[in-house]
């Protein structure tokens, strides 16, 4: 008999058994959504600081949300890229905790911390560098300063951010999901009493308008690190891989690994990302109207995309753990169901923005014209809904079997291959394109193209995962006798 079953068990992941067997569809959908509702409560809270600052730039003004919608393009591409380059950290921790080895986690966090401070400050450094960008995009004076101020203010908390999402995965790899929920709550409220007060000049503070979102952003990404620290350092359940109870330099082999494994991630999320930012620039030519539209739309839908990512995120920790056991028919079945139950709120949610489209643009500003564009955006969103939950949970599952590579190139062929050439194609009507329509249609062109893009990711990635998933399953044994 082994010995790793004691082991196992004397090492079992803080916070319960979730890394054992599931029976029953209906037990492992449970043992998800305990793991999943608290990060979409969180993530919800997260994307609600993109949102609340659009709605507040919103009703300033139409060259304040047009300003604060550019600016807040560029923070979010950082973001998420920064999240996928942190990435790494949730399966490694993930399959050590299934496989009982929690004496390596504490490294893990450690060497994951000194690569969030260097990718941090390189990112702080290419938001700077993207600055001058505006100064050809032929904006309004005000609006163009504000974008550049936008990102000048924001960037100071991206090393702040990615130190926060190694904490998030090590703490989401360990089935504590509660304090990122309660964390991110704090941090919304904070950023909204920060708003109001800036933007709109409340309790004798000047008035700065948009510019005044950009320092509640700062000032709630510090916050977040700062309490979950604070959590992390206060709670039992952390105990047992506690990170901080030593200094560690960094170590050259776990970096190169987490850069290896978390590079292709970031590359990932950055394609979606950047993908739709690039939009809002392309469509400044327009004017405010149309990059206000997509703006709104696209928070809007980052919003119901919380859905099926909170599930792929819950997915990514039980599956690393099964495979960490040993299990992997148990990591296919999770794997399924996760997809199964993502697909089901994608398509909840995109039933709630077709039915209404214009009543969620009437949230985010006054102006008529806006609130019409936007609308019609949000009915191509609820189009792609089902594509998006599904490619996202399926991206998710890949990467608990620690599969990143053949996922970017998916990403960075959807996005860059098809949804960008297609919406230049219809958004601007470029003359050299015989298929382009003989009058630009703006911003519903270039969501035309996000629709065919997450379209072909979400088949693409499903039938990688069905591959990847029944490679990791062992082989029949074979009925002659050797």
């Amino acid at each position: 008999m082994s010995s790793a079953g004691p082991s196992r068990a004397a090492n079992a992941p803080p916070g319960g058994s979730d890394v054992h067997a599931v029976t029953s569809v209906g037990a492992e959908i449970l043992s998800l959504w305990r793991l999943a509702w608290p990060i979409l409560v969180g993530q919800l809270a997260s994307v609600g600081l993109s949102a609340t600052a659009v709605m507040m730039a919103g009703n300033a003004s139409a060259q304040d949300l047009a300003g604060v919608s550019l600016g807040a393009s560029i923070w979010l591409i950082s973001n998420v890229t920064l999240i996928g380059l942190m990435l790494s950290v949730n399966p490694v921790i993930a399959h050590h905790v299934g496989a009982g080895a929690l004496d390596r986690v504490p490294q893990v966090v450690r060497q994951g911390l000194w690569k969030a401070l260097a990718v941090g400050l390189v990112a702080a450094g290419l938001n700077w560098a993207v600055i001058p960008v505006f100064d050809r995009l032929a904006l309004q004076p005000a609006v163009q300063e504000l974008a550049a101020d936008f990102v000048r203010i924001s960037s100071a908390g991206l090393p702040a951010f990615a130190a926060y999402r190694v904490l998030y995965g090590y703490s989401a790899s360990l089935n504590q999901t509660r304090p990122m929920m309660v964390v991110a709550l704090a941090a919304l409220g904070l950023h909204v009493a920060l708003s109001a007060l800036l933007v709109h000049g409340l309790g004798g503070l000047p008035r700065l308008g948009g510019l005044g979102c950009a320092w509640a952003v700062l000032a709630s990404t510090w916050f977040s690190l700062a309490a979950l620290l604070v959590w992390i350092a206060r709670a039992p359940a952390y105990r047992a891989t506690w990170p901080f109870a030593r200094f560690e330099w960094p170590d050259g082999p776990v970096l190169a690994m987490l850069l290896r494994l978390g590079l292709p991630i970031g590359v990932t999320y950055f394609a979606e990302t950047s993908a739709f930012g690039l939009i809002a620039l392309l469509l400044a030519r327009f004017g405010a109207v149309e990059v206000g539209a997509h703006q709104i739309a696209l928070n809007a839908a980052s919003v119901t995309f919380m859905l099926p990512m909170s599930v792929g995120l819950a997915m990514l920790t039980r599956i690393g753990h099964s495979l960490g056991a040993g299990r992997p028919a148990e990591a296919r079945f999770r794997a399924w169901v996760g997809i199964g139950m993502a697909l089901t709120l994608s398509a909840t949610a995109a039933l709630g923005m077709a039915l209404g489209s214009r009543q969620i643009a009437g949230l985010y500003t006054h102006d008529a014209a806006v609130t019409t564009l936007a609308a019609r955006l949000l009915l191509l969103a609820a189009v792609f809904q089902l594509s998006d939950g599904l490619q996202v949970a399926a991206s998710s599952a890949l990467r608990g079997y620690k599969v990143t590579r053949a996922p970017m190139v998916i990403h960075l062929a959807s996005f860059w291959g098809l949804s960008l050439p297609l919406g230049c194609a219809l958004g601007l009507a470029p003359v050299w394109l015989p298929l382009a329509p003989d009058q630009p249609m703006g911003a519903p062109g270039f969501w035309i193209g996000l629709v065919v893009a997450l379209t072909f990711a979400a088949l693409s990635l499903t039938a990688l995962l069905r591959r990847v998933a029944r490679s990791r399953l062992p082989r029949p044994a074979s009925t002659h006798s050797s």
